[in-house]
């Protein structure tokens, strides 16, 4: 038996006969029925008989979630400690959460949340003044589910526009308001969709969205992207198209205004990787919108403009990024002049008081440095410890900068740095009620199936025992270039306190390691993604940190699908899976709202019956045999319109009509829930509770505090 440090004891029960019997599902499944739906692919016919579950507008699908959510809430229900753990829970969760505070005009403005409140509150502030409400979003609804997602000023901060989502959906309103009376100034922007807001001088902002689709706005494919400019007191039919549309369709496009009010920037892409740049010279009437790259095999974007000169982002002939400078009147590669150059880690560039922050992550931990605007690295940031650190950003007159820092053992801490003498002190700090120097972290590096060594981080309480009996979740994503740090969690504390292992892999197809580690993980090798998993999930059994009985899984979205392939491949590996919002029908992904533009990660069905072969043998819905799966809990919202909850529903169909043994295969599709921004607290609170009690119960365990 071995151990970390010093042994302490947890209640720990083996899984029993009468543990398994009295965790097994005996009732009965909603009725799904099958239809004798296929399809046919490159000559293979594909068979799909819950093709009629993606009917969202359905009276029958909606009959079937009303029936699928009794049957799960019934099963959680009757769970002895489930509200022992969402007691627990909402213990903790109630202390004040703060946001990283920012400058605009003469406030000072930040986030708050006083501990359970469902929406955070915007409070600003004046230099050396009282603090007050500036917008409330629990006000925009009764039951908290009318959520703030961003809002911009005017250069001067005497007007905001700031956008509201609906249940959770990616179509947003835009509230147009005066700042000093609150008071609104416009008419309601509707069906605005994956959109900054950027405003140029007081006059109007540019923003982004698709035509409203004419069937299901949840469901119906967005596929052409368009840029448009609002003049504020103008209704909206007759706002101005700027860059999209048949001229130049785009699935995603993006416009902002440099902070000198000089050039509309503009980036335009297909699919989440590789895009165009584009800018205007906003001096100058009528003036053309000038190609600065075109194509899109690679990324860039502007980060900072002054005096003529454009500072931007990119990836062309640097894997893990760096930043170039360029005039604005001769904007093209040929003329970029190297300024931050590529390093061995992946670099994110912001700025504030004319300074650039090169943020690094260097093994998934953050690792920061001040540059001056000729290149020249200045100072190096002293971080609290190996963890996270983000924001490094403000106006270019500032001389302080606030930046937070969190961990798997740390709470979310705001930050205040002087630029010129390079100072750190606490803006705000955490009171979350628990004792920090109780759990530790680590970092371990295993072996994946091709012999890639992949790092993953352990999170524990002290004088753990490495006895093979520890229920561990373990996390993943894998995808989108997307980087997974650490991060403080009350959802995991709990986990954690009662004896729990929480592990997350920095899997291939994520952007720990920049392009080459990102483009390792997709389209036909993707299923590395899937073997780095697997391999973690061995290497934790091997290493006793825990066996069979007591490991879980947990993704969302590309990690829902990465939880699903791993399921179907490997039923026998897990005790507990719970695949989130999960893209789990490989050959029809690209058929709703967005999906189209996730091809560079995937690849399509329809691009070639090699890849379709590939994705059909891995397709989490296409690959449900009769045997006995782990105990599951799927979850979505009825209002994702990313990835549109039918790919769950079908899932979950599947499971159900193949599960060969009495481990529950269960679903719970919350209302007025989408992807998951801007949930209220009760809702969180709840779905955890849901999870952590469907863990234990169905690991034979106990929760006790």
């Amino acid at each position: 038996m071995k151990t970390l440090t010093l042994c302490t004891a947890f209640l720990i029960l083996n899984m029993t006969a009468e543990a398994q019997t009295k965790t097994a599902f005996t009732g009965q499944y909603p009725y799904t029925k099958k239809s004798d739906q296929s399809d046919d692919y490159f000559g293979t016919k594909v068979n799909d008989p819950y093709r009629w579950l993606e009917d969202d507008r359905s009276e029958e699908t909606k009959d079937w979630v009303g029936a699928e959510n009794r049957v799960t809430n019934g099963y959680i229900a009757q769970i002895p400690f489930r509200e022992a753990i969402k007691k627990r829970l909402t213990e903790l969760w109630n202390y004040p959460k703060f946001g990283i505070p920012f400058r605009e005009g003469e406030y000072m403005y930040f986030y708050i949340n006083e501990g359970l409140q469902n929406q955070s509150l915007l409070y600003r502030q004046k230099p050396k003044g009282g603090f007050d409400v500036f917008l409330d979003p629990n006000k925009f609804s009764k039951d908290g589910t009318t959520s703030l997602q961003g809002i911009d000023f005017t250069k001067d901060g005497s007007l905001a526009a700031y956008q509201i989502s609906e249940g959770g959906s990616d179509w947003r309103k835009v509230i147009v308001i005066d700042t000093k009376t609150g008071n609104k100034v416009d008419d309601t922007l509707r069906d605005v969709k994956f959109s900054g807001l950027s405003w140029l001088h007081n006059d109007g902002f540019y923003y982004s969205s698709y035509d409203k689709p004419k069937g299901s706005a949840l469901s119906e494919k967005t596929q052409v992207h368009k840029l448009y400019y609002h003049k504020l007191g103008t209704p909206q039919s007759e706002d101005k198209l700027i860059f999209g549309g048949d001229a130049t369709p785009r699935r995603y496009i993006g416009g902002s205004v440099t902070e000198d009010e000089n050039y509309l920037v503009i980036t335009a892409s297909n699919a989440t990787y590789g895009n165009e740049l584009y800018i205007q010279d906003l001096n100058k009437r009528n003036a053309p919108i000038v190609p600065v790259v075109t194509g899109f095999d690679y990324e860039q974007n502007v980060v900072y403009a002054q005096d003529g000169m454009l500072y931007i982002e990119t990836n062309q002939g640097a894997p893990n990024r760096k930043l170039v400078v360029t005039d604005a009147r001769t904007p093209t590669k040929e003329h970029w002049k190297d300024l931050i150059p590529e390093t061995e880690f992946p670099l994110t560039i912001s700025t504030c008081g004319q300074k650039f922050f090169a943020q690094y992550i260097a093994n998934a931990v953050s690792v920061v440095y001040q540059y001056g605007l000729d290149g020249i690295k200045e100072k190096t940031i002293q971080l609290p410890g190996l963890g996270t650190a983000g924001g490094f950003s403000g106006k270019m007159d500032e001389t302080d900068v606030y930046y937070s820092y969190t961990s798997y053992t740390a709470p979310s801490t705001i930050y205040r740095y002087n630029m010129k003498t390079g100072v750190t002190m606490v803006y705000r700090s955490s009171d979350v009620k628990f004792n920090q120097g109780d759990y530790e972290s680590r970092q371990v590096f295993y072996t994946s199936k091709d012999g890639t060594k992949i790092p993953m981080i352990l999170t524990y309480k002290r004088g753990m025992i490495l006895n093979g009996k520890n229920p561990l979740m373990l996390y993943g994503y894998g995808g989108f270039n997307i980087s997974l740090t650490p991060s403080f969690s009350i959802s995991n504390l709990v986990f954690m306190e009662n004896g729990g292992i929480y592990a997350v892999a920095n899997l291939r197809g994520g952007g720990e390691y920049g392009d080459k580690w990102h483009d390792a993980g997709i389209k036909m090798k993707k299923q590395n993604v899937f073997d780095d998993f697997i391999g973690a999930a061995e290497y934790l059994i091997k290493e006793k940190y825990t066996s069979k009985d007591y490991l879980a899984i947990s993704g969302g979205s590309n990690g829902g699908l990465l939880i699903g392939a791993c399921m179907t491949q490997r039923p026998d590996l897990f005790k507990v899976c719970f695949p989130a919002v999960g893209v789990l029908d490989m050959l029809r992904y690209n058929k709703f709202t967005a999906g189209a533009g996730w091809a560079y990660d995937y690849g399509t069905a329809e691009d070639s019956k090699e890849m379709f072969d590939y994705l059909y043998k891995y397709s989490p819905v296409h690959n449900v045999k009769k045997q006995c799966y782990p105990a599951t809990l799927i979850t979505t919202g009825d209002h994702d319109d990313r990835v549109v909850p039918a790919h769950s529903f079908k899932f979950a169909a599947s499971l159900q009509d193949g599960q060969a043994c009495k481990n529950p295969v269960m679903i719970s599709i919350e209302t007025k829930a989408g992807h998951g921004a801007g949930k209220p607290t009760d809702m969180l609170i709840s779905e955890q509770a849901d999870k952590w009690a469907f863990l234990f119960w169905n690991m034979g365990l106990e929760y006790r505090r």
